[in-house]
């Protein structure tokens, strides 16, 4: 159990930050979730709308805030313009401890993330860099999600490249436990699934669940940067994310396999086959 200071959740309405404000008030921990939007659940009391391009706000949801899981503005090329300033206020505000959000596939003197993760490691005294391999909830949620339940298709520029899904569930346990064990990480995690897996074999894993078929069809990274580009993300990120497919293809960026999950939590990261069985009902044909 914690002291009175609140642990502040920013995306708190993100896949993980939503997970880990649940889990930790289930610990009996006081949370403040931040971010645009209403809260994720009537459980959360103390929500904020907040912006990162507001710095008027910084103050307001920094106050009695000891710890901070850190969640970049969604599809901005360079968050650290406005994420350094907000972590040297929350410095002086007093936080002790931080954890960001980042990915596998950024290392700390990568882009996007990367200046974020150097910034936390020489600001912050106690920190913890999460950085997942793909989500489970990516096949449930979003473009594949749409053209699995339309065309039984998953589309990428990843050829046969590997990547060491994970559930956003691990993800979110390994985040609770940077934030609240005693002694502080002071480290970046890799996080992956039990098993590293083409999307053909994904698609197969949750074909079988649902009882259809699922191809994967893999496209060059510039169709795919256009296709993102239509769907109305910004030319540089959405080159940027046709890259990460193409580093899958040929550097293995994601062809991973951690014990990150158990070492930290432990338990087992959970399989894909897993979370295909308890969400068959979501890929059945009509």
């Amino acid at each position: 159990m914690n002291d009175t200071s609140k642990i502040l959740i920013t995306g708190g309405n993100g896949k993980t930050g939503s997970r880990i404000a649940k889990r930790l008030m289930e610990l009996g921990y006081s949370v403040r979730t931040a971010g645009r939007g209403k809260a994720s659940s009537a459980s959360i009391q103390d929500h904020m709308q907040f912006e990162w391009n507001d710095a008027a706000s910084y103050d307001r949801v920094l106050s009695n805030v000891d710890k901070i899981y850190l969640v970049a503005p969604l599809l901005v090329m360079d968050p650290s313009a406005v994420m350094a300033p907000f972590l040297e206020k929350a410095v002086k505000a007093g936080v002790r401890r931080v954890v960001l959000l980042s990915s596998a596939s950024v290392p700390e003197d990568g882009p996007v993330f990367g200046k974020v993760h150097q910034a936390i490691r020489q600001l912050v005294p106690e920190w913890a860099v999460l950085r997942p391999a793909y989500f489970f909830q990516n096949f449930t949620e979003g473009q594949h999600a749409t053209t699995i339940n339309r065309d039984g298709v998953i589309i990428t520029a990843t050829g046969t490249g590997r990547v060491g899904f994970i559930d956003a569930d691990d993800i979110a346990e390994v985040g609770v436990r940077a934030l609240i064990d005693p002694k502080p990480h002071n480290t970046d995690h890799i996080i992956t699934g039990p098993q590293s897996l083409s999307y053909a074999e994904a698609g197969e894993i949750i074909g079988a669940a649902a009882g259809r078929t699922i191809t994967h069809r893999h496209i060059e990274t510039k169709e795919l940067a256009t296709g993102l580009i239509n769907l109305g993300i910004a030319e540089d990120y959405a080159y940027f994310l046709a890259g990460l497919d193409e580093s899958i293809k040929n550097n293995g960026t994601e062809d991973l396999v951690t014990d990150t999950v158990e070492r930290v939590t432990g338990r087992p990261p959970r399989s894909l086959a897993e979370f295909a069985a308890s969400h068959a009902a979501f890929w059945k044909p009509n």
